[in-house]
């Protein structure tokens, strides 16, 4: 039995399990999965492709156990997909999924657009709409995707929630994914633009509310096309 002088503290367990939560950080798996998603965002992995553990571990320069924990995450999050005797693919969404997506986009991005943001992240917005501007002045498709969703990727970054942030990061993964079917047709990312640009423009005249309602619209819009895409 503990003495008078040595009694624990009620509070022991918790200051314990807190100074661990302090101490945590992203493992180097965490951090593969976290690059693998960014270039599933951006495009540069297409439904379909083949990944090997031994290219990826080469060109990070981590361990292919390593690789093996991040595929594993991510087949989590159904993005890749494990074939036995086959290997590890990029995932083609089903169309079934869609609404699932949309429903959480509508959730996190029209929240934190009727929230506001500091003048910093709204001048992200900004940016990402000029972004989307020189790549259609280039004629730059892939450009305009990526500049798409760094836009809508700014938008939830308005909230300031690491959370969020983390949610959403899966989500412009899996809408690229969707995308890829859709930019067959050239003009689908600069149909947008000028959406974007509209959404924009009432966030910086602190017209909240209109934003968010922008943004709703914009968003039923962009799933009922996908929906008619993927042929649900």
């Amino acid at each position: 039995m503990a003495s008078e002088d040595q009694e624990p503290s009620e509070h022991a367990g918790f200051d314990g399990a807190r100074a661990r939560v302090r101490m945590k950080v992203p493992s180097v798996a965490e951090r593969v999965a976290e690059e693998l998603r960014y270039q599933l965002a951006e495009g540069f992995l297409v439904p379909g492709a083949k990944l090997t553990e031994a290219t990826i571990a080469e060109d990070l320069g981590v361990s292919r156990n390593t690789v093996r924990e991040a595929f594993a995450e991510l087949a989590g999050e159904r993005l890749l997909l494990r074939q036995p005797n086959k290997g590890v693919f990029v995932a083609t969404l089903e169309a079934g999924d869609i609404h699932d997506v949309y429903t959480v986009r509508r959730a996190i991005e029209v929240s934190s657009i009727r929230a506001g943001g500091s003048p910093e992240r709204i001048a992200a917005v900004r940016a990402a709409v000029e972004e989307g501007k020189r790549a259609a002045a280039a004629n730059d498709n892939e450009g305009l995707g990526s500049a798409n969703q760094h836009f809508h990727g700014a938008i939830v970054a308005l909230a300031e929630s690491t959370r969020l942030d983390t949610i959403m990061a899966q989500i412009l993964a899996e809408m690229r994914l969707y995308f890829h079917k859709a930019t067959m047709n050239a003009h689908f990312y600069s149909d947008w633009l000028k959406e974007n640009e509209h959404i924009c423009s009432a966030l910086e005249a602190g017209e909240l509310e209109r934003a968010g309602d922008l943004l709703l619209a914009y968003l039923n819009r962009s799933e009922q096309q996908q929906t008619t895409i993927h042929g649900e």
